[in-house]
């Protein structure tokens, strides 16, 4: 064709673009209604107007696009001192009623970090951004969003409330009424309303590479009714940082309600008892030796449904208000994990409060593969606890037991009642600490530009991982982190031999997940020519993996030192 790859200075990434829209092209029908029709001019139209990974083909110029919004565009964002602003957009909303309320507990905590953040960082000079926000799992729930005054799950609303907050407090989010109308554009891949690499999902417990790569998925029967997005996997929000395939996002651990009901709990005088982590009775079941156990040296207490059979000793409080499971947690000397639900914000809330936490091994991992509560994640992550970022934290705050080993909670719970410990609140999950990793995300983190770095290469530290190891074992074994973002740089033989591997030969291919990767023993490299592959987490039985890691701020796991 007489459409030849303009220069690609810059532009590293156009290239595998070009070779991945080729064959996909067809997976969308947005993408032809963009004028792609699988022709290279067409390709590179679509790839350098409608998103930005190839520069502008010479001769064309972008089209001048009438924008709205523009004045957001330009305004100087400025922290914000009050959250008033949302009051409107969700008080008389039954689906938000429950974040509403979370969101105006916490306000006086909320503008004291950002105060603090403000005095930290310059926080100046940065543009407001528009951020549409769609909460589609509280608007099209009522029903959830009802049961979280009842018992329900709280996990995402929780995760939902602290990033309208974050977002509000850093001059960054819309108006309410335009996140039903966010809905109708995040369904296409390539987006009618918002070029794909804007969009950011959230996603609780993660995507990895191999589920979200559509054809992958097919080819490999990795089912899933959340995966086949054909996003970068960064772009994937998550909980906990589950893995680094996705971007931690995170939420807030809030150990205190108000500074008069903080000064009412730290009045509180800490009894023998242990407060149960349950507010289900299907989370009771089975249980009953367990609790047998930890009840011959502490007082149990739960908050349960009263009309739920639950033993006979526990003292039931019911269904309660945050500030009285926050007092409760205050008087009680440890948090008893029933190893479900998994991955809640509660553990976390113990611990700000000065209780241990006994959390449950999984025997053996539970996983897509083998629970039904993960079957439809799009991973195969393996959950070895009821709590894994509660497990890395490890003792005198956490403590692992088999809930099946008589021996083993006894060995615990004898443990916790021969220390003291002090609150204990990693700076991640306080509202100081979201605040900066949300702002950096929002300033940095861009996937509609192949120009710049970042996290800035700098940063980058490459490890040749053994057989057998993924990118984020041999990371974690040097003390770093696998890094995405870094793949690309390490994709190529001239690269790798600047850290000392000699590829006599090499190949490309889009059939593995652990490229780039190395065979030591007729030193032949492989590289991979799809770049939504890249995977952290993957490993081979006979190769070596080229890892692209990074170092990280203690307790703020999502940035690198020279990230701020």
């Amino acid at each position: 064709e007489n459409c030849p790859l303009p220069p690609l200075d810059g532009y590293s990434e156009c290239k595998d673009k070009v070779k991945w829209m080729k064959t996909m092209w067809k997976t969308d029908p947005c993408y032809s209604r963009y004028g792609v029709n699988g022709s290279l001019c067409s390709i590179l139209i679509y790839l350098s107007e409608v998103e930005s990974w190839c520069p502008v083909l010479p001769g064309r110029l972008i089209p001048s696009v009438s924008n709205p919004n523009s004045e957001v565009k330009t305004k100087e964002a400025v922290v914000r001192d009050s959250l008033k602003g949302l009051d409107p957009l969700l008080e008389n909303i039954i689906q938000y009623r429950w974040i509403h309320q979370r969101i105006r507990s916490m306000e006086d905590i909320w503008v004291e970090a950002g105060r603090s953040l403000s005095a930290k960082y310059n926080l100046t000079g940065r543009k407001a951004k528009q951020i549409l926000v769609h909460p589609g799992v509280v608007t099209d729930q009522i029903g959830m969003a009802r049961a979280a005054f009842s018992g329900g799950p709280l996990g995402e609303l929780v995760q939902w409330s602290d990033l309208i907050s974050t977002l509000h407090i850093l001059d960054s989010v819309v108006p309410l009424h335009t996140f039903l109308a966010f809905a109708v554009c995040v369904h296409s891949v390539c987006n009618l309303c918002v070029s794909r690499c804007a969009i950011r999902v959230l996603d609780s417990f993660g995507t990895e590479p191999d589920f979200n790569h559509a054809v992958w998925a097919k080819r490999h029967n990795l089912h899933s009714p959340y995966g086949s997005l054909n996003l970068i996997p960064t772009q994937f929000y998550t909980m906990f940082p589950h893995t680094p395939d996705n971007t931690f996002l995170g939420f807030v651990v809030q150990p205190h309600l108000s500074a008069k009901e903080n000064d009412r709990l730290k009045s509180i005088t800490r009894k023998k008892q242990a407060l149960v982590y349950g507010k289900r009775a299907e989370f009771w079941q089975a249980k009953t030796a367990y609790l047998d156990t930890i009840h011959k040296y502490l007082d149990l207490h739960g908050t349960v449904d009263k009309s739920v059979s639950i033993p006979s000793y526990v003292t039931n409080h019911g269904i309660v208000t945050g500030t009285e499971v926050h007092a409760l947690l205050r008087e009680s000397k440890v948090f008893v994990g029933l190893s479900f639900p998994y991955e809640g914000p509660a553990p976390l809330e113990a611990l700000a409060n000065g209780c241990a936490f006994l959390n449950p091994r999984l025997h053996p991992p539970h996983s897509s593969l083998n629970s039904q509560f993960f079957k439809d994640k799009p991973n195969i992550r393996e959950v070895t606890s009821q709590h894994p970022y509660a497990e890395a934290i490890g003792e005198p705050y956490v403590w692992m037991v088999d809930m099946h080993n008589t021996t083993d909670v006894e060995r615990a719970l004898n443990a916790i009642l021969n220390q003291t410990i002090e609150p204990y609140l990693p700076y991640e999950f306080t509202c100081e600490g979201m605040l900066q990793r949300v702002n950096i995300l929002i300033e940095k983190q861009d996937f509609c530009s192949s120009t710049g770095s970042w996290p800035p290469l700098s940063a980058l530290q490459v490890v040749k991982a053994e057989v057998n190891a993924s990118c984020n074992q041999a990371c974690q074994k040097e003390g770093l982190i696998c890094e995405p973002a870094f793949f690309p740089y390490l994709n190529s033989a001239q690269s790798l031999s600047k850290y000392g591997v000699n590829c006599q030969t090499s190949e490309q291919s889009d059939g593995y997940l652990v490229l780039p990767a190395y065979m030591n023993n007729i030193e032949h490299c492989v590289f991979q020519s799809d770049p939504l592959l890249f995977s952290c987490v993957r490993s081979h039985q006979s190769w070596n993996r080229m890892c692209p890691c990074r170092d990280y701020i203690k307790d703020q796991i999502a940035l690198c030192k020279a990230c701020i």
